[in-house]
């Protein structure tokens, strides 16, 4: 294998995103792991990103690719802003990213998750996915590691959940994803949106709970060994 090669490939987020609706608002989550071909390139990455005071983004694929998608509509919500002069819906947001995904489809590679609340729809979770298609649900999963998660949020989300319940859900699907997942590690970080603003909550790695042949955290090789 030539690991030259793989330092030298593009950064991606192989990654678990989530959004999550609940009763008053949206809880989004993320891990934070980076990699660069075999090496991670950054373990602790904020990959939920803020596109208004009141929406949210999380990305997944290639970074540069998600991180150009998110200033652009940064910067055309905070135009629209302006001309309203009031704060832009979840839904424009969302119809935003999702125009710069589908014109640029060819030359993309990220799969985003819109998550917000706004004073005429609440609480609004919208799945973008590779190819620019808009999706909007009560819960959506994306990155490498959601592909382990679809059946255990069939069984776990419910309607009419708390703030809580939903965060304790995000929290622990993420964890579930970091342990069978390779390309998912690191910290979980969640973003709370509901009438009274936003909370940016943050949980270490050895905070998170522990699943099946799951290792505990060690400050050094010669911990494990001993």
């Amino acid at each position: 294998m030539d690991l030259n090669m793989n330092l030298n490939a593009p950064h991606s987020m192989g990654t678990t995103i989530i959004g999550v609706t609940y009763n008053g608002g949206v809880v989004l989550g993320a891990d934070s792991r980076t990699s660069t071909g075999m090496y991670v390139a950054n373990r602790a990455s904020d990959k939920i990103t803020q596109l208004t005071e009141n929406v949210y983004v999380c990305r997944s694929g290639s970074a540069a690719d998600s991180q150009i998608v998110s200033d652009y509509v940064r910067y055309f919500l905070h135009q629209h802003t302006i001309q309203l002069g009031q704060p832009a819906t979840v839904k424009v947001a969302a119809n935003l990213i999702r125009l710069l995904s589908y014109n640029n489809k060819n030359m993309l590679e990220t799969g985003l998750i819109v998550g917000g609340w706004d004073k005429y729809e609440g609480g609004k979770i919208y799945g973008i996915p590779l190819g620019g298609t808009l999706i909007e649900q009560p819960f959506a999963i994306g990155g490498s590691g959601s592909s382990y998660l679809y059946g255990f949020f069939d069984q776990a989300w419910k309607e009419g959940m708390t703030k809580d319940e939903a965060e304790q859900l995000v929290v622990k699907a993420v964890s579930l994803a970091i342990a069978r997942d390779g390309a998912s590690g690191g910290v979980v970080r969640t973003v709370i949106i509901n009438s009274e603003g936003v909370t940016r909550n943050f949980y270490p790695g050895d905070k998170l709970p522990l699943w099946h042949e799951e290792l505990e955290p060690q400050n050094s090789l010669l911990d494990i060994l001993n």
